[in-house]
């Protein structure tokens, strides 16, 4: 065979192997995933499972997921055999240790009083020094933590189907902005004209492809967008080739009184309360990154 006829073949390989789902589409997907050895229930999709499984469902959105593959959101050997498929596939895939093996050297014994009161009982999830653990024991003014993964040393085994693959840039952004925000948010994206001065300070109009998010509350105290905004917007522009990403609060008084038209945009006390309890905020966490800013102030002082 020569040169060229080598070359044609593996173009024509390498074309094959590209047809089907590939890295950087998106689709919809859905999954649930179990332990491999006792069958114990670790994520699904399915509000049926979850209800068999006798998981509470309050506060959580079931139904499939909009992913990116390749963007970290599933597990990569889930991605990998989804990879040269079609829409309506379904696969069954074990992933080996998905979370880690378990490292004895992770169970340690700390003091008592790193530990909230209240969290002083075998089970209790905790934070001690910044690193997430589990209470396995407490005696007297000493705890024992175990600081590995709750999964750490399970081998996790996936059923999923892969119902679409989503083309509309609408339901993309939404799909991106679940995977790190677990707010129901409303979204849309158009092009807007925008006037703007060249390199000649001369006034030209533009188009500009645009993000828009109504903010909610729940957006605006959700302790991930605080801290993360700019990388959440910067992804999503990215990935959907996006100019800019707008975040605009609508602020109807009809009904406000004075009081409830004060920073939370109307909201009365019953619902600022709702707002708070829904709130995905860890004051431990948001106490630690005030501190860290003061710290990084000082320095640069």
């Amino acid at each position: 065979m020569s040169d060229e006829q080598e070359a044609e073949v593996a173009d024509e390989e390498e074309t094959e192997s590209q047809d089907g789902l590939q890295e950087g589409d998106f689709i919809s997907l859905d999954y649930t995933a179990r332990t491999v050895e006792d069958g114990d229930l670790v994520d699904t999709t399915s509000e049926d499972v979850a209800e068999e499984e006798g998981v509470e469902a309050e506060g959580r959105e079931f139904g499939p997921r909009t992913i990116v593959l390749g963007a970290g959101h599933i597990f990569e050997d889930v991605e990998e055999d989804i990879y040269g498929k079609e829409a309506g596939a379904e696969g069954d895939v074990t992933v080996e240790l998905a979370f880690g093996e378990y490292d004895n050297e992770e169970v340690r014994t700390v003091s008592a009083d790193k530990i909230d009161e209240d969290d002083r009982y075998p089970g209790a999830r905790v934070n001690v020094d910044g690193q997430q653990g589990y209470v396995e024991t407490i005696i007297g003014g000493r705890a024992r933590v175990d600081f590995n993964h709750p999964l750490a040393g399970e081998d996790i085994e996936y059923e999923y189907e892969v119902l679409e693959e989503v083309e509309d840039q609408d339901e993309k952004a939404k799909g991106l902005f679940s995977m790190y925000i677990d707010a129901d948010l409303d979204m849309w994206i158009q092009t807007d004209e925008v006037e703007e001065e060249d390199e000649d300070d001369e006034t030209e109009t533009v188009e500009k492809e645009t993000l828009y998010i109504e903010a909610t509350p729940q957006l605006s105290m959700n302790q991930q967008w605080m801290f993360q905004k700019q990388q959440i917007a910067q992804d999503v522009i990215d990935r959907l080739d996006l100019d800019r990403v707008i975040v605009q609060e609508t602020i109807d008084g009809a009904g406000a009184g004075m009081m409830g038209g004060m920073g939370m945009g109307g909201m009365g006390g019953a619902d600022l309360e709702e707002a708070l309890e829904d709130a995905d905020i860890d004051e431990d966490e948001i106490v630690e990154e005030l501190e860290a800013d003061d710290e990084a102030e000082d320095v640069e002082e």
